[in-house]
């Protein structure tokens, strides 16, 4: 089974986190937002599976590239 992990692909602070490690998401689902110079962006799930891990919490600074969640395919 694969992993897929998903990065930040802007700077910014993590406003809310929408999913917890063990629940299943679809591609497309709604994983988290990053405010970035002032905009909110919503991360979403690039694969259908499961939530591995959650790396990061609300309040969290955080660069491109740094891992945000980590979904098991299937």
């Amino acid at each position: 089974m694969a992993t897929e992990l998903i990065s930040s692909p802007l700077p910014g602070k993590i406003l809310s986190i929408k999913v917890a490690a063990g629940q299943a998401v679809k591609e497309g689902d709604l994983l988290l937002t990053i405010e970035a110079m002032k905009m909110e962006n919503e991360i979403v799930a690039t694969i259908d599976g499961t939530v591995e891990e959650v790396m990061v919490k609300a309040e969290d600074t955080v660069q491109i590239g740094d891992s945000l969640i980590s979904i098991a395919e299937g």
